[in-house]
């Protein structure tokens, strides 16, 4: 006679009603990065939200929310970002400034709660990850538009909100007219549109292979790997061949993932011919086989001499380092070649372009301590996870690893935008990998005979 077996129920139990508008929040956050200001509203007032809620609740039915482990994962996290901070703000460069922005990140703890509570179950997951992948895909659609009428829609659409309201648009003139790169929803004097969409891309490709398959896939991840060529960022083209490698090997196996590089390649080569802005920064790269040092910070767009700056920076500062975000004001004091005109052009480096030289330089080695102490958690929830955790946790870290990647040039952790950003990621994967989701029982092991 055949063996019954006995599975959990997996339907795990909701979130309190007050918490059910978590998914709403997270896709209105991400949907709103265009406006920066608003973004950062949003983000302000689900933290308020956040708080009011468990305080309300006297933070009682803390399970009904997070499970334990994703309580605590989430909360680490936060605190391997934010601690390098208050630690450094303690003798800064600017120091008034440095303890005031360590306080008012303070408020990114209840708001990360809030994210890892809105992919706690799989309802919750369902809507935010769909949601995050409606979300690029609409960026996606809109970049397209833009490669072939040269307007992004979306940003014409908030450009003219932005002159009803003040009298003035999203950026100057002067700002219009220097893009070299396709900029998106976000506009061309917020150039980070290609590395957004790199690292925000694993959402729609995975939802394109859930919902299409193989060829879903494909597809998608050749509208998205045209855009992401033509925003220009170098960065941006690292993240998403990372993105392509890791999801496209398990669907699509070794060889066939050998011919969409391939054809990448051939892509990339083909608009370094009729793309002027591909092929600028195809003959950078190529520099990068020049044996003067000249060449090499050239192909890196100057980022050398940034480099060479941040660790000075960590030398004359080892300890805590210049200030999270004092790289700026410690710039003159640690360039090599100061008074010469820099390839970025007037002014110092804002920071280091690198994020290990980030918390180093602006953090010190207790900032590296507490980041690397915070990463290696990180993966040990992960290491330890079952296969169905993973699996639906898969997105945000991927998403994650390759905005960490290190073997690549970054933005600014230690800023609104892409700290924000970072942020959530870390909170999509721990709410996501830690998730209330019973695990689905294991069957016996059949009698023997």
């Amino acid at each position: 006679m055949q063996n019954s077996s006995t599975t959990a129920d997996t339907h795990a139990p909701g979130p309190p009603a007050g918490w059910r508008w978590a998914p709403a929040w997270v896709l209105a956050f991400v949907a709103l990065w265009p406006a920066p200001g608003y973004a950062e509203g949003v983000m302000s007032l689900g933290a308020i939200a956040a708080i009011v809620v468990l305080l309300a609740s006297r933070f009682r039915g803390g399970a009904a929310l997070l499970s334990g482990p994703a309580w605590a994962l989430t909360s680490v996290l936060f605190f391997a970002y934010w601690l390098p901070e208050a630690f450094s703000s303690i003798d800064a460069v600017d120091r008034a400034l440095a303890l005031r922005e360590s306080a008012f990140d303070l408020r990114y703890l209840p708001f990360l709660w809030l994210v890892a509570s809105a992919v706690a179950d799989a309802r919750g997951r369902r809507i935010t990850f769909g949601g995050l992948a409606i979300i690029v895909a609409i960026w996606t659609i809109d970049a397209v538009l833009q490669a072939v009428s040269g307007t992004s829609p979306l940003f014409f659409g908030i450009d003219t909100i932005k002159h009803a309201i003040s009298g003035h648009g999203m950026c100057t003139d002067a700002e219009a007219l220097a893009v070299d790169r396709l900029s998106g929803i976000l506009g061309p004097c917020n150039l980070k549109f290609g590395q957004m969409l790199a690292s925000m891309s694993p959402f729609a490709l995975y939802a394109a292979a859930r919902r299409w398959g193989v060829p879903g896939w494909c597809v998608a991840s050749a509208v998205v790997g045209a855009i992401v060529l033509l925003g220009g960022a170098r960065a941006a083209w690292i993240s998403y061949a990372l993105v392509l490698l890791w999801s496209g090997w398990r669907l699509l196996g070794w060889k066939r993932l050998l011919a969409v590089f391939a054809f990448g390649a051939i892509a990339l080569a083909a608009l370094g011919l009729f793309v002027p802005q591909v092929e600028t920064r195809l003959q950078r790269t190529t520099q990068l086989l020049a044996a003067d040092a000249g060449g090499v910070d050239n192909a890196l767009s100057g980022r050398g001499r940034i480099w060479s700056a941040a660790m000075c920076m960590y030398r004359t500062h080892p300890i805590n380092g210049v200030g999270a975000r004092g790289f700026r004001d410690a710039f003159n004091g640690c360039d090599a070649e100061a008074g010469k005109l820099a390839a970025w052009g007037e002014g110092p480096a804002l920071h280091a372009h690198h994020w290990v030289l980030e918390v180093a330089s602006e953090t010190g080695t207790i900032g590296l301590v507490l980041w690397l102490a915070g990463i290696a958690l990180g993966w040990r929830a992960w290491r330890y996870a079952s296969e169905t955790a993973r699996d639906r946790a898969r997105p945000a870290m991927l998403a994650l690893v390759v905005t960490l990647f290190p073997f690549n040039t970054h933005l600014a952790f230690y800023s609104t935008f892409w700290g924000g950003l970072a942020l959530m990621l870390a909170a999509l994967y721990a709410g996501s990998l830690l998730s209330r989701d019973p695990e689905p029982a294991a069957a016996p092991a059949a009698a023997a005979a």
